[in-house]
Formats: structure tokens, C-alpha cells, sequence
């Protein structure tokens, strides 16, 4: 392709600006929406029972659906669970019956309404202590990453570079689960792992770009902090563009054929790749560049007996 061929030059310092407006406005309806709604948090969560059922032949959820729905059960939902001959179903916690009780209950719905026997494959009751601890254990998961994140980048690159993936990452996690509390997609174990890879896809994208702003810093004798850092971002460009192709291509495939048990899974990841994508661009230099990082920041300090560091970075 002509574009990789060819040395890119798009202004991507210039623009961090409006990237910054556009940001803070994303990120300030996802914090509303989160305060002001929550998340549709799932069964894992909220806890509930769980019943993985077999057909002979292949079957349609919204008869099944309304079967439940006569049944009493509302806010039960039914997918299709690898093949369109077993589905799952969940329910809510009901704390008036037992798990035993209630799968017998369903089951005998859906045989009532079906002209061939129901084959039952699982059932799993999540109570809700344990939701809440799943709850508490996977926002610590959250937690944990970052401060480790953060030690991590201090070490490899310098302080400014530490903030800025910080920031890059709080940023993309904010918005995917912001997305996620706007359109009330089920918020479930899926999604929290999803976000987690996020969090490691958009570190990793992080990583390649700050390695070419230090080797740029070190190697460009002449221009502002704002050059060097477009030039860096212009030479990691293909290689960004091409990770986050093939990998959207994969996540597709899943969103597209997975079916309904990982489709809330795919989403989290698709979105998470875009806005991991722009944040490595826009969110992580820029915060670098708002601290005013320089070539002298990124210099090895001058032992006894060496000489001077000059301004192109060669010891004179």
C-alpha cells in the first residue's frame, strides 16, 4: 500500500486540542451516566439462577421467551448457548423459592409448550453475596492493574510517561464502561475481562509509541517537543494501524459469529480497540507534552569523569 510506503506527516500534536475537548466531552457523559444509571450488571453480579437446557431440534428464543413470560418469570434471558439447539437461561434471584424449585418450575414451562421432551444440561444458582463479591473483586482487578501499570512505566521510561499511560487507560476504561451504562448492554464477567485485555492492548499501544518518542527525543538534534513527538507518532503510525486492523478482524469475527453468550464480550472489545487506538495517539502524548517533558528528561545522567551532554545529545 502506497501509505506505508511513503513517510506519513499528519499533524497529530496540532489537533491534540480538539482531541482533549472531544474527550473530556465523552468522558463527562460516561461519568453522568454511570452516577445517574449504573450498569445493567448481570447474573454473575447480581446474582441468580442459571439453566442450560437441550433441543432435539433447532429452536427459536422469542416463542421461548414468551413461554417464560407466562410462565411469571419476567427479565429472564434466554440465548442460544453454542448451537441453536441448547439455550441458557437466566433468571433473577427470587429469594421466595429455591434453585431446585425454580429450574423445575422453568422446565416444566417449557415442556408444557413444547412438543418434544427438554433436555436439561446445567443448573447454577449465583447468590447474591456472592455477586457483590465478584463486584468488589473485579473493580480491585481494575485498580490493581493500573498502580501496577504505573510502577511498571516509571521504571522503563520516566515519571511524565507514567501519568500519561495512566491517563490514557483510566480514559479508555472510562468511556468503554460508560458505553456500556448508556446503551444498558448486560454488564457481565465477559465484559470485565474484556475491559481487562483492553487495559493490556492499549498499554502495549502505549509502549511502542513512548519507545519512539525517547529514541526521537535521542535522535533528532533540532525541533520543539511538540515536533518530536509528531515525528515519533508519524513513524509508529503503519505499524499502529496495522495491529489495530488485524485485530479488529478477529474481534469482528467473534462479535459476528459468536453468538449471544460472547456478544457483549465482542463489544466491549471492539470499542476498547478504537478508543485504546486514539488514546495511544492522542490521550498518553499529549498528557507527556502538558507536562513539558524535553530532551533533557530523557538523557542518562552524567557520571564522574564523562563529559557534558550538548543539545543533539552526544557528550561533547
Amino acid at each position: 500500500m502506497q501509505f506505508f510506503k511513503e513517510q506519513s506527516n499528519f499533524d497529530f500534536v496540532g489537533k491534540r486540542r480538539i482531541a482533549a475537548i472531544l474527550s473530556v466531552i465523552l468522558i463527562s457523559i460516561s461519568i453522568f451516566s454511570i452516577v445517574t444509571k449504573g450498569l445493567n450488571f448481570g447474573i454473575d453480579f447480581t446474582g441468580g439462577t442459571m439453566v442450560e437446557v437441550g433441543y432435539q431440534q433447532n429452536v427459536e428464543l422469542n416463542p421461548i421467551r414468551d413461554t417464560l413470560d407466562g410462565a411469571g418469570f419476567e427479565g429472564a434471558i434466554v440465548q442460544h448457548f453454542g448451537s441453536t439447539q441448547d439455550v441458557l437461561i437466566r433468571l433473577p434471584v427470587d429469594e421466595s423459592k429455591d434453585m431446585a424449585t425454580l429450574s423445575n418450575q422453568v422446565i416444566a414451562a417449557l415442556n408444557a409448550n413444547s412438543d418434544e421432551a427438554v433436555d436439561v444440561r446445567r443448573v447454577e444458582f449465583v447468590g447474591p453475596q456472592v455477586g457483590e463479591e465478584l463486584t468488589n473483586d473485579g473493580g480491585l482487578a481494575m485498580l490493581y492493574a493500573l498502580i501496577g501499570i504505573l510502577i511498571y512505566v516509571s521504571f522503563r521510561f520516566e515519571y511524565r510517561f507514567a501519568i500519561g499511560s495512566v491517563t490514557a487507560l483510566v480514559h479508555d476504561v472510562i468511556l468503554v464502561i460508560g458505553f456500556f451504562s448508556i446503551t444498558r448492554i448486560e454488564f457481565d464477567l465477559t465484559v470485565l475481562a474484556a475491559i481487562l485485555a483492553v487495559i493490556g492492548y492499549s498499554l502495549n499501544d502505549t509502549i511502542v509509541v513512548f519507545d519512539r518518542v525517547r529514541e526521537t527525543f535521542l535522535k533528532m538534534r533540532k525541533g520543539s517537543s511538540e515536533e518530536i513527538v509528531n515525528r515519533a507518532l508519524n513513524d509508529t503510525l503503519s505499524r499502529t494501524v496495522i495491529t489495530s486492523l488485524t485485530t479488529l478482524l478477529v474481534v469482528l469475527s467473534l462479535f459476528l459469529f459468536g453468538g449471544e453468550v460472547i456478544h457483549s464480550f465482542s463489544i466491549a472489545l471492539l470499542l476498547g480497540i478504537v478508543v485504546g487506538t486514539y488514546s495511544s495517539i492522542y490521550i498518553a502524548s499529549s498528557a507527556v507534552l502538558a507536562m513539558g517533558v524535553s530532551k533533557s528528561d530523557l538523557l542518562p545522567p552524567v557520571r564522574e569523569g564523562d563529559g557534558e551532554i550538548g543539545e543533539d545529545g552526544a557528550q561533547v
